[in-house]
């Protein structure tokens, strides 16, 4: 038997393993698909109670993820990990298969995550209300970005169903 979203969500064990369930989720959702992307983890902080989770740049192959949160939520609540990450994946996947519209794409990350983890899940409730989760901080503007260049660690071997093995 096909185990569901939240048991395969349960079940990866880095940003690769996760960002496959992301695809997987995205493909079977919205029938798009996209190979090649690379993730970056960034120092992008955190300002006057908000914060960048992640961005894609437009026609770029890049996704990069912020720090700060990260950090933070394995410090303080360890379980939501996992949720988060699927969740700013998931949002920023849908950005590179060309949604550029802000709304558009967080409610794609809603209905996604509503289908496939269920209304109950920690990532459906970031997608939702990040508020309830990380109180005192919210996802700012797409006009918050580093005041200078950031400083990117690319995460090797990110997107494994990209990679061929010739043995």
């Amino acid at each position: 038997m096909e185990k569901n979203f939240e048991e395969r969500l349960e079940e990866c064990s880095d940003f690769s393993d996760i960002f496959e369930l992301v695809k997987d989720a995205a493909e079977k959702t919205l029938g798009r698909a996209r190979a090649g992307l690379m993730l970056g983890i960034s120092e992008l902080g955190q300002y006057s109670g908000g914060f960048i989770g992640g961005y894609h740049e437009l026609d770029s192959n890049l996704i990069v993820m912020n720090s700060t949160p990260l950090r933070r939520i394995k410090e303080t609540n360890p379980k939501l990990f996992k949720p988060y990450c699927f969740h700013v994946l998931l949002h920023e996947y849908i950005h590179s298969l060309g949604f550029v519209d802000e709304q558009k794409t967080r409610e794609l990350t809603i209905k996604i995550s509503l289908g496939l983890l269920g209304k109950n899940h920690p990532a459906t409730g970031l997608a939702t209300n990040i508020k309830k989760f990380l109180p005192g901080l919210h996802y700012s503007g797409i006009d918050l970005l580093p005041k200078k260049e950031p400083e990117i660690f690319i995460v090797q071997g990110f997107d494994k169903g990209n990679l061929t093995y010739i043995s």
